[in-house]
């Protein structure tokens, strides 16, 4: 089984490039197969979770032709079959966003129950109940999401919680519905933003992306367009915080910095330089880093998917810092395999209480799910000695050439699967 090797103490210095954002290219891919015409997305990730989706497009007859690595040609004019069942896309949490596209384009949609990482209850009400009110009837049955209509037509949705997956997904669907639909009290986070662009680009009728209300004018059908996927605000913020974490000097290339601003607030606090460009941010970590508090909330909020690297950080930092987990109740698993390395981290509930230490030391840990898998591979940038982490499956879900970025910015890390290749890396780096 495949582990990172990691031995820590050099801070990172250099560039590197994000990819494209895994969040927005799922429910892009999704939403390609809704036109007849052949719909070219460019910037995707090469990571498994967007490697599956596209496989499971591919099963249900789109013509699916990969240019590259990170460009793929979709037309879902061949489409046979409206039934994805595989055994990948249940591992897989985006897997839902097919039903909203096929329930839009062919009024009938069988899909696996969603996977994924283990973060918590996410369940699919919010998406059944906005699928309902578009005139659907929804069965689960034998591990399946069956949904299906005579038609579909726009009425007025207010989602119960603000969640990011029912937005995207009942936006989805309401595309090809007759008529009005108005969505309120939806995710505003910028993937939500790039998805309705994506969709407006062929043909859809979408205002309001990016605020508390989205309103969409039912068309017809949808055109080929081409298309390019925004980058990663996740990644981009792991390696913020693995500059902060390991003392080291980074210039993060291809973002947004708008969408880094939470995670940016956060970095100035502990102590760090952050220079924001048009399209960079460069960190530059403090050799005391300072503790603060941190509550995770929706965009523009500061991103549950940001809250494990933060608390490597404030593991490290002088004095007594809080993280408050408002999302998802299982966020903290990490804290288990951090405490191997020497972190103090009390969990109470939905709050972390972290007293900073002076430094981690390598140990054996696993990668629990794909952010406090990363979390621990930049725990491991900063510590003393050698890391080793496995299931690193989870973090391969959502960050592409994660080891091969860390290398070009000085880290010592590779992938190793058998205890020869471990004393290699050994030998290699000393």
């Amino acid at each position: 089984m495949e582990k990172y090797i990691i031995k820590g103490g050099t801070p990172l210095a250099g560039e590197v490039e994000i990819s494209g954002a895994k969040n927005a290219a799922l429910g892009i891919l999704a939403a390609a197969v809704m036109a007849d015409e052949t719909v070219t997305i460019d910037n995707l990730p090469d990571v498994s979770d967007v490697n599956v989706l596209i496989d499971a497009i591919a099963e249900v007859g789109a013509t699916v032709k990969r240019t590259n690595r990170h460009c793929v040609d979709i037309s879902g004019k061949t489409i046979t079959s409206t039934v994805a069942d595989n055994e990948y896309i249940k591992k897989m949490r985006a897997s839902y966003y097919l039903v909203g596209a096929l329930l839009g384009k062919y009024k009938r949609a069988e899909v696996s129950l969603p996977g994924g990482c283990n973060i918590g209850s996410r369940p699919i009400d919010q998406h059944i109940k906005g699928f309902k009110a578009l005139g659907a009837d929804i069965k689960i049955e034998h591990g399946m999401i069956i949904a299906q209509a005579d038609e579909l037509v726009g009425n007025h949705i207010f989602f119960d919680v603000v969640t990011v997956g029912a937005t995207i997904n009942v936006m989805l669907a309401a595309t090809l519905a007759k008529g009005n639909t108005v969505l309120e009290n939806v995710a505003k986070e910028p993937h939500v933003v790039d998805i309705a662009n994506m969709l407006n680009s062929m043909g859809a009728n979408i205002k309001g992306a990016g605020t508390d209300v989205i309103r969409i004018k039912g068309v017809e059908k949808l055109h080929g367009s081409e298309y390019s996927v925004i980058p990663d605000q996740i990644e981009a913020g792991t390696f913020m915080l693995a500059a902060a974490i390991t003392k080291g000097d980074v210039l993060v290339k291809n973002v947004i910095p708008k969408h880094l601003e939470a995670t940016t607030a956060k970095l100035y606090e502990i102590g760090c330089t952050v220079e924001e460009y048009d399209d960079a941010v460069r960190v530059i970590g403090n050799p005391s880093l300072q503790a603060t508090n941190v509550r995770t909330l929706p965009y523009p909020g500061f991103p549950t998917d940001m809250q494990p690297q933060m608390a490597v950080a404030l593991a490290l930092a002088n004095g007594t810092s809080t993280i408050t987990e408002n999302l998802f109740e299982n966020r903290f698993k990490y804290v288990d395999e951090l405490t191997k390395m020497g972190a103090t981290i009390k969990v109470e509930g939905n709050i972390a209480v972290i007293e900073g230490i002076d430094r981690f030391t390598g140990a054996e840990v696993s990668a629990l799910d794909l952010r406090a898998g990363a979390a621990l591979v930049i725990a491991g940038m900063a510590a003393e000695g050698y890391t080793m982490i496995d299931n690193i499956h989870y973090i391969k879900r959502g960050y592409e050439m994660f080891e091969k970025k860390l290398q070009k910015l000085g880290g010592n890390v590779e992938i190793v699967d058998s205890d020869k290749a471990v004393q290699k890396f050994k030998l290699k780096v000393g």
